[in-house]
């Protein structure tokens, strides 16, 4: 069978922002570019915002800008493409069409004012992570040896992203952060994580995470990075069948589903290099899970929680 695909993170964004000659439609540079979105059948797809943390805090909201324009002008410009602004117009994708979703991996751009987030939710942003790696006004990221939790300003965020209705994104938070986030948020999501029980990176889940989301009704994406999949970072589609089993068998079954970070990448799955392969990675659980769960794993279950 040929899957639908929800995709919860790639950063074709920042590759457009990089080079802005790069085509989204086809270039090969682009791993997530429109053809290959087509080729995988991506029913859904998060395109990230991402503002690298050597850019000075002066122009990063420009860049954060500038990543919406490549979003505007070369995303939403290709054929059968639908701006999801609003969850329910999931409903409304047509069965040639490709929803896009544009969210932003870290509030460092915002500084302390809530009017530049405020900004974005008018552009069509609906998923916000706190942070990168780094520390910023709102939380530490996973990179940061303190480890603090959300500051007040990072829980005035949470409030105005459950006001309205967007995702707060855990992944890349610290664990103290991620705490608070599981507290107030009221959909939380790890667009790009996988389990630590399995791989002993800092950005993966611990056990007691991944059954605090399943019981907030969170959702899980399983990051196809060799680095968060095998510890020696040589991965192949059998450690994402591990990752798959791992989170069943802790009962999230209904909450898990893919996020890529294509394009976010360097190194790569065999087999697994490109949007345009998530057809080759179906077929290759096929072998080992029903074509019902995998409905839902490609696409369902995003689905209902984007809906519920």
């Amino acid at each position: 069978m040929n899957y639908e695909v929800a995709d919860s993170h790639c950063d074709a964004l920042l590759k457009l922002w990089e080079q802005p000659l790069r085509s989204f439609r086809n270039s090969k540079e682009i791993d997530a570019n429109y053809e290959r979105l087509r080729q995988g059948n991506v029913k859904v797809q998060f395109f990230a915002i991402f503002v690298e943390p050597w850019i000075k805090q002066d122009h990063k909201f420009q860049v954060v800008l500038e990543q919406v324009d490549h979003f505007y002008n070369q995303v939403l410009t290709q054929p059968k493409m639908k701006h999801i602004k609003y969850w329910q117009e999931i409903n409304d994708i047509q069965p040639d069409e490709i929803g896009a979703v544009l969210t932003l991996e870290g509030v460092d751009a915002i500084g302390d004012d809530l009017v530049k987030l405020s900004i974005l939710r008018h552009l069509g942003v609906l998923s916000v992570g706190l942070t990168w790696n780094q520390a910023n006004l709102a939380a530490d990221g996973v990179g940061e040896e303190r480890g603090g939790g959300l500051t007040n300003f990072g829980k005035e965020i949470v409030h105005f992203i459950n006001e309205n209705k967007m995702l707060t994104d855990v992944s890349h938070l610290s664990i103290a952060g991620f705490w608070d986030v599981i507290e107030l948020a009221h959909k939380p999501i790890a667009s790009h994580s996988n389990a630590k029980r399995l791989c002993n990176h800092r950005r993966n889940l611990a056990d007691d995470q991944i059954n605090a989301l399943i019981k907030k009704g969170g959702y899980i994406g399983i990051v196809f990075h060799p680095l968060f999949l095998a510890d020696d970072g040589h991965a192949s589609i059998v450690h994402i069948i591990e990752q798959i089993n791992y989170f069943c068998s802790l009962g999230a079954a209904n909450h898990i589903g893919f996020g890529s970070d294509f394009d976010g990448i360097s190194s790569y799955v065999s087999g697994l290099e490109h949007s345009g392969h998530f057809y080759q990675l179906g077929e290759e659980l096929e072998k080992k899970f029903s074509s019902s769960f995998l409905e839902k794993l490609f696409y369902r279950n995003m689905k209902h929680f984007l809906l519920s």
